[in-house]
This record gives structure tokens, C-alpha cells and sequence, in this order.
């Protein structure tokens, strides 16, 4: 049933499903606002046409003939060519890049071509460290009233916990900025309650103003898609699908891997530990173990988002790496995807996350990442499973509501409760 009385206006800077997690994490929140019956409208920054099935889409075009523009392209010149690296000036200057400047007023520009009372909503979602959205929407105060913030990650780099954090050039004028958002925006919104209260407590309006969003399960067309060689269904596969950042160390995995391995030598014909994703940080040293190993395996090349689901959905155990802290506050972007898997989920990082957090501090395949002894008993017990029971199912109802656009729809409708 159709909420024509709630019409919701997204702002977003990606919703290309092959580009950054923060991408796919966004299109499937779309994906999920309208099967959820909201009339739903899409400005995108995605630089290409981007049809999404039922929905009104624009892309922003990008202003080429301002100050910025021209100061954003001198600026790029000077780094690649004369190799005078300025930007990291320019953003302890003014606190952001010229390229982000004129993105926000390119962004201005299309958003005041519309209406804000046709809409009940205007929701910026981030993508990782880039705000581009909540820029914009800061300098237009006629939308402050139904403005809803996303804020995908801690912002700025100083607010991450170990072992990411990192003080940024420009850093206080970026807290100017979070501190601006937090105040201005009616309705924030966080993928986790652990970022939420993470973030409150640099700036408590958050408190007052947030609520949980997390990121959703959506539908992907996994059939019939031909399978990668060194995928095969019928073995005792350990995927990690992802891009493995600095700080999600694989070692520890690897290393379990094999000692479960050694442990149990006739599980080493079938067993295979996977990993998809780009070229990174780890490259060099997957690599190096996978031409050692040959029961670990590395796929770096490029393949669709549809079928990594497809293999998620195929294997025997999914991987969530996380890195080496006391706390996580993030909510993977895969973690949706693993529910929607139904298979057991390998859950390796901080005693204190999000994502151990919504499986429960009873859940038992979890361990942190540098513990090789142990994360190799948990893989001889999934493996036994495997090999007594075939294939197993994480079977959490509760996560796939929670994830759900059902739960969604009951989230937004609450904000226009609240706000009557």
C-alpha cells in the first residue's frame, strides 16, 4: 500500500551497484524505501544515468564553469604534473578540497529546482568519508525542517577508533561541520546503535535527534550465473567477499585456515578459504600465501555484485573481518548480505562491535582477528557440521526483519509520529 501522504526526497552521491560498499549500501536503502510504498524521488551524483525500476531519478550535473571548478582542476594540475602536492594545504586552509566545494554547489544548484513542500522528507546519505549531501543541505535552511542525516561512518578520521584513527588536514573545520549537521538536521540516522552513541558523545544532539537505520537486505538476481573456477558448490568453501582495508588483517584467518588444516588432513581436498574483492592493502600478501596454498584461493578480478551474492549464497561459511580494536562501532556493508545468505557466519574482530552485537554475545563462531588457534577450532567445527549435516543455515528470522524493509517503513513512520 502506497504512503501517498509521505513522500521522501534522497539525496546521495552514488548509487551505482558495482562501485564502493558505501554505494550498495545506499541503492539497497532506496531499493527498500520504495518497496516499502514510499513515493521516493533520487537526486544522484553517480556522473552517469542510473535507472532504478519505479523510481524518479536525476542525476546532478556537475557545475564546470565556477571559481571552484577552475581552482579544483588547477590544483589537480600542480599535484600530477609539477608534483606540488596542495591539496593537504588547501584542506588545513579551508577545511575541504575544491573539488567537494564544487560539488556541494553543484548539488545546491539542482536541489533548488525542487519544491520542499512536495515532500514530507529530504534524506542525504553518506558514503564513507564524503558528505558531499550534507553539505548542501547545510546551506539551504528551508529543508532543515524534514531533513534527515545518514551518517554512514565516524566523521571526522580523529573520531575513528583504533587502529584507524588519523587527524586529518583541516580537521577542525570538519567538526565545525559534523557539529553543524547534528544541529541543523531535524532527524539523523546511523547504521548501528553503537555509531549512534559513538558519535553522541562528540556531539549529544545526536542523542536527541538519531535513530537506526541499518543497512538493508534487498533482492539480487542470483541464478543461472556461471560460477568461477575456483568456486565449486559441492566443496567446503570459506568466503571472505570484500575489499580487505588497512587494519583487517587476513593473517590470523589464514593462519587458523591451515592449522585447521593440519588438524584435520582429510578435510584439505575439500576445503577451500576464498577471497573476492579488489586489489588492496593485503594484495601482495594473499597472493604469496595462494601460490603457496593452494586450498587458499584469491579472486581480484572485477565480477559483478550479483554474482559475489551468488557465491555468498553457495558457500558453506561467510567471513566478516574486522580489525584489531576493543570496539567496532561500523556495521559492515556485508552484513546484510551474510543474513541474506543463510549461512554460518564467521564473525572475527573486536569483543565489542555492532555486528556481534546483532548476533548476540552467545553467538559461537566468533573470535578476534589475531587468535589463529582458536579461529582454527571454530573452522573444524563448522567443518564437522558441514560434513555430518551438509549444508547449514544461520536460520536468524530476527536479523532478516530487522534488515528488512518492513522494519524500515515502521522506523520512517515513527519520525512523522514524532514530529506531529
Amino acid at each position: 500500500m502506497k504512503n501517498k501522504s509521505f513522500n521522501i526526497l534522497v539525496v546521495v552521491e552514488s548509487v551505482d551497484v558495482e562501485g564502493s560498499s558505501g554505494a550498495k549500501a545506499n541503492l539497497a536503502l532506496i531499493n527498500n524505501l520504495k518497496t516499502a510504498g514510499f513515493g521516493i524521488e533520487v537526486l544522484h551524483y553517480t556522473r552517469k544515468e542510473i535507472i532504478l525500476s519505479g523510481i524518479s531519478t536525476t542525476v546532478i550535473k556537475e557545475k564546470r564553469r565556477s571559481l571552484f571548478f577552475m581552482l579544483s582542476r588547477l590544483e589537480a594540475f600542480l599535484r600530477t604534473r609539477l608534483k606540488l602536492p596542495l591539496n593537504r594545504e588547501v584542506e588545513k586552509l579551508v577545511g575541504f578540497s575544491f573539488t567537494l566545494l564544487n560539488d556541494r554547489n553543484s548539488i545546491i544548484s539542482c536541489l533548488r529546482r525542487k519544491n520542499p513542500e512536495e515532500f514530507d522528507l529530504v534524506m542525504t546519505l553518506s558514503q564513507g568519508g564524503s558528505f558531499r549531501p550534507h553539505h548542501a543541505l547545510l546551506k539551504l535552511p528551508e529543508w532543515h525542517s524534514k531533513w534527515l542525516a545518514y551518517i554512514h561512518d565516524p566523521y571526522p578520521m580523529r573520531h575513528f577508533p583504533p587502529p584507524y584513527t588519523w587527524t586529518e588536514p583541516g580537521s577542525e573545520k570538519k567538526e565545525f561541520f559534523v557539529r553543524q549537521v547534528s544541529e541543523k538536521a531535524a532527524f539523523s540516522a546511523f547504521p548501528g546503535e553503537l555509531l549512534l552513541e559513538w558519535m553522541g558523545q562528540f556531539h549529544p544532539q545526536f542523542l536527541k535527534t538519531g535513530i537506526v537505520i541499518p543497512h538493508q537486505i534487498s533482492d539480487h538476481d542470483i541464478t543461472n550465473k556461471k560460477l568461477p573456477e575456483l568456486f565449486n558448490p559441492v566443496n567446503f568453501n570459506i568466503v571472505h567477499a570484500g575489499n580487505l582495508l588497512w587494519g583487517r588483517d587476513p593473517g590470523g584467518l589464514i593462519e587458523g585456515f591451515k592449522g585447521f588444516l593440519r588438524h584435520c588432513p582429510e578435510a584439505k581436498q575439500k576445503s577451500r578459504l576464498i577471497f573476492i574483492g579488489g586489489k588492496n592493502h593485503y594484495s601482495k600478501f594473499l597472493m604469496e600465501v595462494s601460490q603457496k596454498h593452494s586450498e587458499v584461493c584469491l579472486i581480484e578480478e572485477n565480477i559483478p555484485f550479483d554474482l559475489v551474492a551468488s557465491i555468498q549464497n553457495l558457500s558453506s561459511v561467510n567471513v566478516i573481518l574486522e580489525g584489531k580494536s576493543e570496539l567496532s562501532p561500523f556495521l559492515p556493508g556485508k552484513f546484510p548480505h551474510c543474513v541474506a545468505a543463510n549461512r554460518p557466519i564467521l564473525l572475527l574482530g573486536p569483543p565489542v562491535s555492532e555486528s556481534r552485537r546483532l548476533l548476540g554475545s552467545e553467538y559461537p563462531f566468533w573470535e578476534e582477528i589475531d587468535r589463529p588457534n582458536k579461529i582454527a577450532l571454530l573452522i573444524e567445527q563448522l567443518y564437522d557440521k558441514w560434513k555430518h549435516q551438509g549444508v547449514s543455515k544461520l536460520d536468524r528470522q530476527d536479523l532478516e526483519y530487522y534488515l528488512s524493509y518492513k522494519n524500515l517503513k515502521e522506523v520512517i513512520l515513527s519520525l512523522k509520529k514524532n514530529d506531529q
